[in-house]
């Protein structure tokens, strides 16, 4: 590990380094020292923009859903992310996993229940609690977590793996920038490009651990009478933090892939056990009949916006808002299953990266969801309305209507902290990454210092305690780096036009 001495040497001299930590450190500051202001600050910067420039991050996100269809049935489908002849470095099972841990396994289990009641409870521009409402609410949560979510981080992912193992460059979210400017210009625009690439997986992290925090305390409350008061939280964050830096100090082959197999299972087995235990028929009906709205809805969903109805602002707070967080994982997801994805195909990618991924979510809601609304239309009911005024503990109180609903929620809090631990893991080693000048193991020094970091501007955002500052501060960072996501793509497919001609002239030497 570096020394004091040789650390603030390592700030001088590498500029990226030295700029991102310094701002990122000034943020943590002010978080900590006036946490209100922070917030404030926060949610008034996202909400302007938002609904000021809507159609901007929808048309963002929808394009890179349709780049993404295009490379993996157009004619690159079959280049390779890396050498002709290299074999991928994980297993399908282990890359899955990993990649699935890292981008929103956290993520599924605090809206599991609870985004699908949401929605049912008050759909937009229709009554709520009503069969029509309850499909609704089904469609909107996959438009969340489907296609457009996994197409995002699979663009993101693919750029840097194409010129990292394709094109034998630096894995860097500004490689395939700087070839598009001459000189030092793009040395330059690079700098800056990394700079808001650590921005944005900073208060992406933040913003997530921050929700998941509150998730564990709500369960640890329902299920052993444990305060809900700001000192709980910290006492999580503190063993969440001393978890996922050993997890970072022993490394990917080992820490993050042992860790995400576990929980793949632990997850998969739950979600089982619900759906056998359950209401079965209905369960699987629901599946089925999202599905089809889901896919047969998605080109106007798309692209809709809501402005004859006048509901632009719950755009911008639901679907926009999502659009917006997958963006700011972008590049930490992206970076670290470009990092894993070695020697696997483009359509092989896209298919692993978008396709699995987004029928897996598909079940989760189904099941998850499926039976909330089952309780709610003939059940007990009572859980949608906890979602509004508490989100944090709706998924504990909807557990408890299954048998041994305490034991499921223990092994619920086990995969929040598992899916939170593996994904700060992976964002400390890309943020090590992107600072390190793109090293592949970056020096453990890094790790610790973006680890830490990370974990003080957690510990701001918790001070609100609220789950809108914590969406707010996720999706700060992404909005100016979706310029810089613009210009990737640019790079990417001005380079990747090379390997045109090399496809056809190996279909003209491949025998008849």
């Amino acid at each position: 590990m570096k020394s004091a001495g040789q650390l603030f040497q390592t700030v001088a001299s590498n500029r990226v380094f030295g700029v991102s930590l310094v701002l990122v450190a000034a943020f943590g500051a002010w978080g900590l020292i006036d946490p209100d202001g922070m917030s404030g600050t926060s949610l008034g910067f996202t909400t302007f923009m938002l609904t000021s420039i809507g159609w901007y991050w929808l048309l963002i996100s929808t394009g890179f859903l349709i780049l993404a269809a295009f490379l993996a049935f157009g004619p690159y489908g079959g280049v390779k992310l890396g050498a002709d002849d290299e074999e991928p470095e994980f297993s399908t099972v282990s890359w899955i996993a990993m990649l699935f841990a890292g981008g929103m396994g956290a993520g599924l289990i605090f809206w599991g229940v609870a985004e699908p009641l949401y929605h049912f409870r008050e759909p937009p521009g229709m009554p709520g609690g009503t069969a029509e409402a309850a499909r609704t609410a089904f469609v909107l949560t996959n438009l969340h977590w489907g296609l457009h979510a996994w197409s995002i981080y699979g663009i993101c992912a693919m750029v840097i793996a194409y010129f990292t193992f394709r094109k034998n460059k630096k894995p860097l979210i500004s490689t395939p920038i700087e070839s598009l400017f001459p000189g030092r210009t793009g040395q330059r625009v690079g700098q800056v490009a990394n700079i808001l690439g650590v921005f944005a997986v900073v208060f992406g992290l933040a913003g997530s651990l921050t929700m998941g925090t509150l998730q564990i305390r709500a369960g640890l409350g329902e299920l052993v009478g444990t305060p809900l008061s700001f000192g709980m939280s910290l006492a999580i964050m503190a063993v969440m933090y001393g978890t996922y830096m050993t997890s970072t100090a022993v490394g990917v082959d080992r820490g993050i892939k042992l860790l995400s197999n576990i929980n793949m299972v632990v997850a998969v087995l739950m979600v089982f056990y619900i759906a056998v235990f359950g209401p079965t028929s209905f369960i699987f009906e629901t599946l089925v009949d999202s599905i089809g709205g889901y896919f047969t809805q998605l080109p106007g969903l798309a692209f809709q916006l809501l402005p004859f109805e006048g509901l632009q602002d719950w755009t911008a707070s639901w679907t926009l808002t999502y659009l917006i967080w997958w963006l700011a994982w972008g590049p930490f997801v992206g970076i670290f299953i470009a990092r894993i994805s070695r020697g696997r195909t483009i359509r092989e990618f896209c298919a692993g990266v978008i396709i699995v991924p987004t029928l897996f979510s598909l079940f989760w809601f189904a099941v998850l969801g499926g039976a909330g609304v089952f309780i709610e239309l003939f059940g007990g009911g009572g859980i949608a309305e906890l979602v509004s005024q508490d989100v944090s503990r709706a998924f504990f109180v909807f557990l408890d209507f299954f048998p041994l609903g305490q034991l499921l929620g223990f092994v619920a809090l086990f995969l929040i902290f598992i899916f939170l631990v593996t994904s700060a893991d992976s964002g400390s080693f890309v943020l090590s990454m992107m600072t390190s000048d793109g090293k592949l193991n970056p020096p453990l020094s890094y790790k610790l210092v973006w680890g830490s970091l990370v974990a003080i501007l957690t510990v701001a955002t918790l001070f609100s305690g609220s789950v809108e500052v914590a969406k707010a501060m996720a999706v700060t960072g992404a909005i100016p780096f979706s310029v810089v996501l613009l210009l990737q793509v640019v790079g990417f497919l001005r380079a990747i036009r090379s390997e045109r001609g090399g496809l056809e002239a190996h279909a003209q030497r491949r025998p008849r």
